[in-house]
């Protein structure tokens, strides 16, 4: 029996079981292709190579987003919407405004680190001026609710006397993504330039703390 003939009976049970769980080939198919078009772009991405790593085939890709612009502007949703679901998840409204704020901080910190192929779409996006952003209303309502969060927190904070008044909120956040962004796009030419140690984990966990400190000390009265 030839290899590829031992190997069917799994897979013809492995997409049976995929057949019952249409949201799990969905999830499966966008984490895949958010790996390829954050590694090799939208153009240098090949369907071909997106199926062979997906737990389906590529005529199920195409059953579920139509082509591969779809696909690439549903991997780019999906990148968001796990950034600002972290951020709802953190259950901020308990926390005093400073607490709160550098916990969100620390999150944005910790998931574009921990998330380079988020960054990485995201410089590509901005190679295509945001051609493909701008086509999802669901990007605009989760950077909306975004947002939405900072100011809460920094109102309260002017409430309570902790904040200065007179800050937008989207400065604010403008502030944690830059810092926390800048930390993965140039880690490679940075770490090139001028050593590896403020990519090392004592480094990080260092930097961490002076984003979160930075951002603090710019909000506070």
């Amino acid at each position: 029996m030839s290899v590829n003939e031992s190997e069917l009976p799994e897979k013809s049970s492995s997409r049976s079981r995929w057949k019952q769980d249409p949201e799990g080939v969905r999830a499966n198919i966008l984490a895949v292709a958010l790996e390829e078009f954050s590694s090799n772009g939208l153009s240098g991405a090949r369907m071909d190579e997106i199926a062979a790593k997906t737990r389906t085939s590529k005529r199920m890709i195409y059953y579920y987003f139509g082509d591969k612009e779809t696909l690439y502007l549903k991997a780019l949703e999906a990148a968001y919407k796990k950034v600002r679901l972290g951020e709802e998840q953190l259950d901020l409204v308990h926390l005093k405004p400073r607490d709160a704020l550098a916990r969100l901080v620390e999150f944005t910190f910790d998931h574009h680190r921990n998330n380079p192929a988020f960054i990485r779409l995201v410089m590509i996006e901005n190679i295509h001026h945001g051609r493909y952003l701008e086509q999802s209303e669901e990007i605009k309502s989760l950077n909306e609710a975004a947002i939405a969060q900072i100011e809460l927190i920094y109102s309260k904070g002017v409430a309570d006397g902790v904040f200065r008044a007179g800050l937008a909120p989207l400065r604010i956040h403008w502030l944690i993504s830059a810092m926390s962004f800048f930390n993965v796009s140039n880690a490679t030419t940075f770490s090139m330039l001028f050593g590896p140690e403020i990519q090392s984990a004592s480094g990080q966990a260092a930097l961490r703390g002076d984003v979160s400190e930075a951002v603090l000390r710019f909000v506070a009265c």
